[in-house]
């Protein structure tokens, strides 16, 4: 059981889901001790189901703390909130009958503090922080998870360091200092980073909530398959379409849904999950379908879409057995399909979307092309942030498309 009044009572341990070792909460956890493998949250669902149901998820608000029976932290630990989670999803009304989709949604996530869907795990990552009594956050990022581990770690008080590749866009690198945290501009990629924040910022004065490096992120990112399901009445969409990075968001759902259906509270078959990736930077892609266990590192990363240049994810096979066993697949899309469309959600949805988002309308396009997606099928695309803070991308996807051009395609 959870050793500290600050964890939920139904949280049983962190589990290992390489070698199945089990920790207790008794002291800061980050990967596995026995392996170094990532670390994910073990619940007693029966417990849950006796105690909540989903007519009293209201009690705890609107947000992703509507969930807090499956989240790691008590009922009455104090959480530091910044209204994350909550956010709409969106029936794309032009694009679903162009792509004969009986249904199509987008996941619209630029509403969530720091403009995207890194403040749920890094909400869950700070609060976790305070739980274990840690004195300071550090991190490697892409951009936008610095910017939201910057600005929880200022409302929980804790000092925070950054560390991101050198060609981040200038508006990541200005929010996080805004917010108090010390950046440190890295060259290369992500994975570079990480090898400069481990030197920078060493345990234990620093607690590294890296993707995947500590429990809690993941438990943020989980959310995003509760309210997928509570928000289509607790029927679960057909195929569900997620810009892959670290892939946090996409192992996050595939646990929420074994939750879900543990709980009783949806039936069905989970959602077909598809790994999105960018041809400049897919090593699911390359793994899933060679058949391998374990993603190989991609050289010479490069993409516009930063989130997604990750070049070696940590939890390789925690994304590559959701794809598997969801049914799911993993697709690269090129950078100009991406681009293209970028300006699709902008011109006919009225959505200013950032390139990792759009790269799930890009790979639905092609899965629709090859027949691997049928007709009426129920989709969900994702749009992880906001388009303002990438006005590079968006510079190089106007240049492709003239004004009077025919959007639609």
């Amino acid at each position: 059981m959870a050793s500290s009044p600050a964890f939920n009572p139904a949280l049983e341990a962190l589990q290992c889901h390489d070698c199945g070792a089990s920790c207790d909460l008794g002291q800061p956890r980050n990967v596995c001790p026995a392996c170094g493998r990532p670390l994910v949250a073990r619940y007693d669902l029966a417990r849950v189901q006796r105690e909540v149901t989903r007519e009293t998820l209201h009690r705890h608000g609107t947000d992703l703390w509507r969930y807090r029976a499956v989240l790691p932290f008590a009922p009455d630990f104090a959480a530091v909130r910044l209204g994350e989670g909550g956010t709409p999803l969106l029936p794309l009304t032009r694009l679903g009958p162009d792509l004969g989709l009986a249904e199509l949604w987008i996941k619209e996530e630029s509403g969530n503090p720091t403009g995207s869907f890194k403040a749920r795990g890094l909400a869950l990552a700070v609060n976790g922080a305070l739980a274990f009594g840690v004195r300071g956050i550090a991190l490697p990022s892409a951009g936008n998870a610095g910017s939201a581990a910057a600005a929880y770690a200022a409302a929980a008080g804790l000092p925070c360091r950054v560390a991101v590749p050198d060609d981040t866009p200038e508006a990541f690198v200005l929010e996080a200092r805004a917010f108090g945290a010390e950046v440190r501009l890295v060259r290369g990629t992500i994975a570079d980073a990480g090898r400069a924040i481990a030197e920078w910022a060493p345990a234990p004065q620093w607690w590294n909530v890296a993707t995947f490096k500590e429990p809690f992120r993941l438990e943020g990112k989980k959310t995003l398959g509760y309210e997928i399901a509570e928000q289509l009445g607790w029927r679960l969409p057909d195929v569900i379409l997620y810009p892959t990075g670290g892939g946090t968001g996409l192992v996050g759902m595939h646990r929420a849904f074994a939750e879900l259906a543990a709980l009783g509270w949806t039936d069905g078959e989970e959602p077909r999950l598809v790994a999105v990736q960018v041809a400049g930077c897919a090593p699911i892609v390359r793994a899933y379908d060679a058949g391998a266990a374990r993603a190989e590192s991609w050289a010479n990363a490069a993409t516009v879409a930063s989130g997604l240049r990750v070049p070696s994810p940590f939890a390789d096979t925690l994304i590559l057995e959701a794809v598997r066993a969801s049914r799911g697949l993993a697709i690269a899309v090129s950078e100009d399909d991406l681009l293209d469309a970028m300006n699709d959600l902008a011109q006919l949805e009225g959505l200013f979307a950032c390139p990792e988002g759009a790269a799930t309308l890009a790979a639905l396009r092609q899965l629709r092309r090859s027949g691997e997606i049928a007709a009426g099928a129920r989709i969900v695309i994702y749009d992880t942030g906001s388009g303002l803070k990438y006005p590079e991308a968006w510079r190089a996807a106007l240049a492709r498309r003239a004004p009077g051009v025919e959007a639609l395609r």
